[in-house]
């Protein structure tokens, strides 16, 4: 049967494929319209389990703040050409939309929510059969706060979202959410620190001056004293403020308000 140009456009409206991919779903349903969206699906599972053992590291990194809430989500693919297109921005745009809309709390959460009749897994699945590249969802956390903001660093490769107890100037809120883009803390505060990131630290240390030298008795002394130096460059609240490095981000937030503190942060680099 004949497939009309109408019926090729309302197909990849619905699904995003390519016009040529469309006529031919089209065409092997016969004129089904169902059927049509059905063969792209399969043939995006085709080629997602063909790539499955490609490398997505490439991707768009994006955060958001919704009222009292914020999340950040990464859509990976193969490479930077797929990651800078408009419609792939978009669709990891949608995605974080759904998400932060529907409450989802991790990336488990994320992947089975539904947009436009699909999980957002399906949607990948779907888009890596169009594009003809490994897709995956690779990243979604939330948190929230009494005051938020997110930071998207040009390129979609890096982004941060930052909780503060209490409202504050935007200027000073995005001060902070650069700097943890740029300075990657582990953790607000040395109290927030895990412990096993803790004990390898000081395991780390206590080496280095084992291998230089050091006696054996003095180096849980000396490990604690570079424990102390990772708090102080790894810990958002007490690494050197990046636009003026006598003020610790703490003192700097001080600065604005007395009581102004930092609650919680995410953060995602595509380089990490």
């Amino acid at each position: 049967m004949a497939i009309s140009a109408a019926d090729v456009m309302k197909l990849r409206k619905v699904t995003g494929a390519g016009m040529m991919d469309c006529k031919e779903a089209l065409t092997s349903a016969n004129g089904d319209f169902d059927a049509a969206i059905q063969i792209i699906r399969e043939k995006g599972k085709a080629i997602a389990n063909k790539r499955a053992d490609r490398d997505a590291t490439e991707g768009v990194v994006l955060g958001r703040v919704v009222g009292k809430k914020a999340g950040i989500i990464v859509l990976n693919c193969e490479t930077d050409f797929v990651a800078k297109n408009e419609g792939f921005v978009q669709l990891t745009s949608n995605m974080l939309d759904v998400a932060l809309a529907s409450n989802a709390k991790n990336l488990d959460e994320a992947k089975a929510l539904m947009m436009d009749g699909r999980s957002l897994a399906d949607h990948v699945t779907e888009q890596t059969g169009i594009i003809g590249e490994k897709l995956q969802l690779g990243y979604f956390e939330m948190i929230e706060a009494e005051s938020l903001i997110a930071y998207i660093h040009p390129g979609n490769r890096v982004a941060t979202v930052i909780g503060f107890n209490q409202s504050l100037d935007e200027q000073v809120a995005k001060d902070v959410a650069m700097q943890a883009a740029a300075m990657s803390p582990v953790a607000v505060d040395k109290d927030d620190v895990p412990e096993n990131v803790i004990a390898k630290e000081l395991e780390i240390a206590k080496e280095k001056y084992r291998q230089e030298g050091k006696p054996e008795n003095m180096l849980d002394k000396i490990a604690q004293g570079a424990l102390q130096k990772f708090f102080a460059e790894s810990t958002l609240l007490n690494q050197a403020f990046i636009k003026d490095n006598k003020l610790t981000v703490r003192q700097y937030l001080q600065s604005a308000d007395k009581n102004l503190t930092v609650t919680g942060f995410l953060r995602y680099s595509l380089a990490d």
